[in-house]
């Protein structure tokens, strides 16, 4: 046969072992090679103001991370039009590092008029891939290229225990198609577990019946174990989430949550809100696939169209478009590269 599955079995891997070869070593030179590099990780923000966003974003990563906790103003006005804001940090735990880039849009939501507040958003998302595609198609590219990709969204929804408003199935419809969207209940500790369960059932019907595709997407699950632990998830869509960078002395141990009158809400408490699994989600178990998907499903998309359109068109091209290397010729092509006002 031209080709030969062949299976080493051992059962131990010590230098005395004749059968082992030392495939498996794979695995630390590339743990080792990923801690070097460190991990990069974009997160957008979108909602409206007063539900808790900064304050989540800063209980997910235990630390001030959040635009308003780093840049303080007194009494920030709401803009009149959406202003995309972001602001990076470097973490680290354990030897790991990661670039956290947190990307806010205040004013998203706030207006009595809101119709198409998510275009300006779209164009960020797509200005980010633009960006990317810029840097690629260099003749002289970087070894690695930054990457300011947006690979998540969490889209926060009022915990009005109703159904989704025009604004949320408009804005989930048209952004689930470029980027992952993870829908969040927010404040939810507002709503009795009875309200809570009825509007993420209401919601998740909605979802269907606008045929909203948020992460993770049943299309790109990879296998049955894959479906199988992504259906869970599904189940649980959208995520009633209480945030809080309070802590509180319970039953002798630290913890963080909310005190009220009537008792302390846990944040991690899987009993008093789903905190824990969002946090799991997008840290703990799908950080990396929500990265490929972005790389392999969102942004090559993008890319394919941007490519397409390209060679569409006739020869005299203005000079901001987009050059595909193989028609550059060996001379190198001059980008405009897109800049954003943060």
């Amino acid at each position: 046969p031209a080709s030969q599955s062949l299976t080493r079995v051992s059962s131990s891997h010590g230098a005395g072992d004749f059968s082992y070869v030392g495939i498996d070593a794979i695995l630390e030179q590339m743990r080792r090679k990923a801690m070097k590099q460190g991990f990069e990780l974009n997160i957008m923000i979108v909602g409206q103001s007063g539900l808790g966003k900064s304050t989540l974003m800063n209980t997910l990563f235990k630390s001030k991370v959040s635009r308003k906790s780093v840049v303080s103003t007194p009494e920030e006005r709401i803009p009149k039009t959406i202003e995309i804001k972001s602001i990076s940090h470097d973490i680290e735990e354990k030897g790991v590092r990661m670039k956290l880039t947190v990307i806010d849009t205040p004013g998203f939501g706030d207006h009595i008029n809101n119709e198409n507040c998510w275009q300006p958003i779209m164009k960020f998302i797509n200005d980010q891939y633009e960006q990317y595609l810029q840097e690629e198609i260099n003749i002289n590219r970087k070894k690695r290229i930054p990457d300011s990709r947006v690979h998540c969204c969490m889209y926060f929804i009022p915990p009005t225990g109703h159904c989704l408003r025009p604004l949320d199935v408009e804005f989930m419809s048209r952004l689930s198609k470029v980027v992952n969207i993870v829908p969040v209940i927010a404040k939810a500790d507002t709503l009795t577990l009875e309200e809570r369960d009825f509007f993420k059932q209401t919601i998740r019907e909605g979802l269907r019946a606008n045929g909203i595709d948020v992460y993770p997407q049943k299309e790109f699950d990879e296998d049955a174990d894959d479906r199988m632990i992504n259906d869970k998830i599904r189940e649980m869509i959208p995520f009633a989430v209480v945030g809080s960078d309070q802590e509180y002395q319970v039953n002798g141990k630290r913890l963080l949550g909310r005190k009220t009158k009537w008792g302390t809400i846990e944040v991690e408490n899987i009993a008093h809100c789903e905190f824990a699994y969002l946090r799991d989600l997008l840290i703990r178990t799908h950080m990396q696939n929500i990265k490929d998907i972005t790389s392999s499903i969102h942004y090559e998309v993008y890319r394919v169209r941007r490519l397409n359109e390209t060679n569409a068109q006739p020869s005299g091209q203005p000079p901001n478009t987009l050059v595909n290397p193989q028609q550059a010729n060996g001379v190198a092509a001059q980008h405009q590269v897109l800049t954003h006002e943060m």
